[in-house]
């Protein structure tokens, strides 16, 4: 068999993983879709609680609805919120048995490389089709070829830390029993009685601290969440820029959600502690979490701490591969300077398709989250042109690959799901950041409307979270 007759492999069933295959199919190639999850879109159910940001329109790919189509499929209302668990149920499983046998679910990729090549030899090294090691959930093994690999396994799997200096806290491990990296989801009895009452600490300063402080103060208003207390803390200083586009968001549920956070603020349910980088997890004599910065400060105990500090790709598997990644953000090294989010939100970033995402090793490709590395300024509708532009290349189609083009809302805070459960956000048209004062426990008061920004720092900014 040629190379050319091989599949392409690509890893992960998510939002674009599903849609890179929808643009391979629609172009006549085999794909190969492996999911470590039990089904398709498995990271996405995990926070299937939290409205995207984005409306219908913007989440779902036109490759994918054209696969959909024969079966049915009825698209939903373009200018609605979906949840987490309704893209997952309402697009992502009906596009996955769209595809059918060429999705695996329990299959997981634990090794990339050229077969027969390990990554120092030269020797006929692109004429060999690729190896993929495969571990699936009942514990067999199974190496694939394929004619290349496109990586869209994102990087949800791999929660920054607590840790001011990137890396965990003295103590964070040790104190695990009380934290957790993800939004947790007061829907659920069990969650809510979690935090109830108590007082949690929210460490981060992106879409998904927004989301938690929106939901704690949600609970802190309710019956059965008197005396729920957060406080926030924040690695940078406060400036009008803090809370994102507002209603100046072209994405008006993006900036809805900045909104909320602020209110949560406002209403005495947070307060914030700015320029506090966490050096280490101590225990109180009653067992709760007292934190401590880098300069000593020592925060008064807390019950639970939310880590929401963003998410790093693991590269592990393709370390036989030959990648040009950036030393910074972990990115295709081309693409890296175009999301820096030193540099840029979510909608500045410039489009680009095949030629970025490229590397030494010819046939590769890191797409969607994953291809973003560590900076949080990723949006759906960036991932599935992203994948459009590689399918086209693959197939040969340079003309179409090169022919990039994509208009992104500019506005606001990015990186990541998040409007707390307001669908009815209303619509609009869609046409010195570090310094940090003394800290101490503080209200936030709003700023004045010329104070809007105009164009926000991505989640993180320049400081992180």
């Amino acid at each position: 068999m040629s190379t050319q007759q091989l599949p392409v492999v690509v890893i992960g069933a998510g939002p674009v993983g599903l849609a890179a295959a929808a643009h391979l199919v629609g172009r006549g190639i085999e794909p190969l879709v492996l999911e470590t999850g039990d089904r398709a879109g498995a990271a996405v159910r995990e926070w299937s609680h939290v409205r995207l940001f984005s409306p219908w329109g913007e989440v779902v790919d036109p490759a994918a609805e054209k696969l959909l189509a024969p079966a049915g499929w009825t698209r939903p209302d373009p200018a609605a919120y979906p949840t987490g668990g309704e893209w997952a149920e309402r697009y992502l499983r009906p596009l996955a048995d769209a595809l059918g046998d060429r999705v695996r679910t329990g299959a997981t990729v634990t090794g990339v490389s050229r077969a027969g090549r390990d990554r120092i030899v030269d020797a006929d090294r692109e004429q060999q089709p690729f190896a993929v090691h495969v571990e699936y959930a009942d514990g067999r093994e199974e190496r694939l070829l394929a004619r290349a690999v496109i990586d869209a396994s994102g990087t949800w799997a791999t929660a920054g830390p607590a840790g001011g200096s990137g890396l965990p806290a003295l103590g964070e491990e040790a104190a695990a029993d009380r934290i957790t990296y993800r939004v947790p989801d007061l829907r659920d009895p069990a969650v809510r009685a979690r935090y109830a009452g108590g007082r949690t600490a929210v460490i981060g300063s992106g879409a998904s601290a927004f989301t938690a402080l929106a939901h704690l103060a949600e609970l802190a208003e309710s019956e059965d969440g008197t005396g729920t207390r957060a406080v926030w803390i924040l690695r940078r200083g406060i400036s009008g820029a803090t809370f994102g586009g507002g209603t100046a968001d072209q994405l008006p549920a993006r900036g809805a959600l900045g909104l909320a956070a602020k209110a949560a603020v406002d209403q005495g349910h947070a307060d914030a502690v700015t320029g506090f980088r966490t050096e280490a997890f101590e225990r109180a004599a009653d067992g709760r979490i007292v934190l401590v910065a880098e300069d000593g400060r020592r925060l008064d105990p807390v019950d639970e701490v939310i880590v929401l500090t963003g998410f790093r790709p693991d590269l592990s598997f393709l370390d036989e591969l030959r990648l040009n990644l950036d030393e910074r953000l972990k990115a295709p090294a081309a693409l890296a300077p175009l999301i820096d989010p030193n540099q840029h939100s979510c909608g500045t970033v410039p489009p680009h398709g095949h030629r970025e995402l490229s590397h030494p090793e010819q046939g590769v490709y890191l797409v969607g989250m994953k291809s973003y590395g560590r900076a949080p300024t990723f949006l759906a509708m960036t991932g599935y042109e992203q994948v459009r532009s590689v399918a086209a290349a693959i197939a040969g189609d340079l003309d179409s690959a090169d022919r990039v083009d994509l208009t992104l809302p500019e506005t606001g805070v990015c990186g990541g799901s998040g409007l707390f459960d307001t669908p009815d956000a209303p619509q609009a048209d869609g046409g010195g950041c570090c310094a940090a004062p003394e800290p101490d426990l503080l209200p936030l008061v709003a700023p004045a409307a010329a104070d809007t920004p105009t164009e926000e720092a991505p989640a993180g900014g320049c400081c992180g979270s």
